[in-house]
């Protein structure tokens, strides 16, 4: 937490200006992980609605939480890209800016007038992420991609859900959350490129690779064993016991994925004569034989509640947990000690809490905030930026307030 009477330490990306062009999910929690480290974000909305996810619930005082959760720390402008004054507006604003970021479809930015190609002629200082379904190379770059699209496309659905059931869809956006973490890290590493040759760089993320990246072992278990991975329920394929047991009042985790952890783990169930059964007395063993030995584990975790297992468990040095409902993570004791639940707010609305910055650096944990922080109203900002450019420059007077 912040130290009294010492200043917060500077953040990471402070100093570097972000232009975001882009919308709903994928795009926005990139630059969010960027405004957490410090970088400012201005949002280059459409006129009128502003980002799709501000019609997106749930709401409050009228105001998306959604959009809320995703846009914090940002500032909005919103431009009219047919109007000779505000792509005046936009041209000066690239100037001044490190990176920019969309995820339109391909093509869209070049018919705007802000395509790659054209900023590397005139910008080539700017580090340029595109986000997309595909990519912006290949045969399905045309095509649009959705979450949900690309869940299904790479193979994550196939292996979700229970082995008699239907694929399932990941409970969250899976694959809009990994490619904006892929863009993230791309961006940062051109930014460090770019100190030693002054050079911007293309980031061009495909939501589809991301997903194949994601697969963990799956596509190497193939092509050694020859068999297709499919659904698992809610086991590890190569790790037992490492799957959820029912205990007299519900089910809980146990991860013992090796041989000393097995042998912890009976000892601390009480029956340390399972670990002893020569079903289960290696990994591959109790992979091959894991129903007999998830019958073995429950004839003992079924007599007593979850607590009383975690309990002992943990004193053991087990890997266990209960599955915690989203409601108990507010005020779990972990999350709270490492400032993981913030507020976030817009002018006239209430703070909402949600996830915050996992990032831990060192001292730049103390700059942790302690007040909501806030996302832009749709075009908030114009009014500053037009000052700042007029400061900078001279000669560039502010909208009218109408303009706005």
């Amino acid at each position: 937490m912040q130290v009294a009477n010492q200043p917060a330490p500077v953040l990471p990306l402070k100093g570097i200006t972000v232009l975001d062009f882009s919308r709903v999910l994928a795009g926005p929690y990139c630059t969010m992980v960027l405004a957490d480290l410090g970088a400012r974000v201005i949002k280059i909305e459409k006129l009128g609605t502003g980002d799709d996810t501000r019609a997106f619930g749930p709401f409050v005082d009228g105001e998306s939480a959604y959009f809320m959760c995703f846009n914090r720390g940002k500032e909005s402008v919103a431009l009219d890209l047919k109007s000779p004054r505000d792509r005046d507006l936009l041209e000066r604003m690239l100037d001044e800016a490190d990176v920019l970021v969309e995820n339109f479809r391909h093509g869209v930015m070049d018919r705007l007038g802000y395509g790659p190609e054209r900023l590397a002629r005139t910008h080539p200082h700017i580090v340029y992420a595109s986000i997309s379904g595909f990519g912006h190379t290949g045969p399905f770059s045309d095509l649009p991609g959705y979450d949900m699209v690309v869940q299904a496309m790479g193979g994550v659905m196939s292996l979700t859900g229970w082995p008699d059931a239907p694929p399932a869809r990941v409970g969250t956006s899976f694959g809009d959350l990994s490619a904006a973490l892929f863009a993230a890290i791309g961006i940062v590493s051109s930014l460090y490129r770019r100190t030693r040759d002054a050079q911007g760089t293309r980031v061009d993320i495909g939501m589809l690779d991301c997903q194949a990246a994601m697969m963990e072992t799956a596509l190497a278990r193939y092509d050694v064993e020859g068999k297709v991975p499919t659904r698992t329920g809610d086991c590890h394929p190569s790790l037992a016991p490492f799957e959820t047991f029912a205990a007299s009042d519900g089910r809980f985790v146990i991860a013992a994925g090796n041989d000393t952890l097995f042998l912890l783990m009976a000892d601390a169930l009480g029956h340390p004569e399972v670990a002893l059964d020569e079903r289960f007395l290696s990994n591959d063993l109790r992979c091959t034989n894991r129903p007999a030995m998830v019958k073995a584990i429950e004839a003992i975790t079924t007599q007593a509640p979850i607590e009383h297992w975690i309990d002992r468990l943990n004193a053991a040095g087990v890997p266990c947990a209960p599955i915690n409902t989203i409601d108990r993570l507010f005020d779990h004791p972990q999350l709270r000690a490492r400032d993981m639940i913030i507020q976030v707010g817009t002018e006239g609305a209430r703070p909402v809490r949600t996830a915050g910055n996992p990032i831990k650096l060192g001292d730049y944990t103390l700059a942790t905030p302690r007040e909501p922080v806030m996302a832009p109203t749709l075009d908030q900002h114009r009014e500053r930026i037009l000052a700042e450019l007029m400061a900078s420059t001279g000669d560039y007077a502010p909208a009218p307030a109408s303009a706005s």
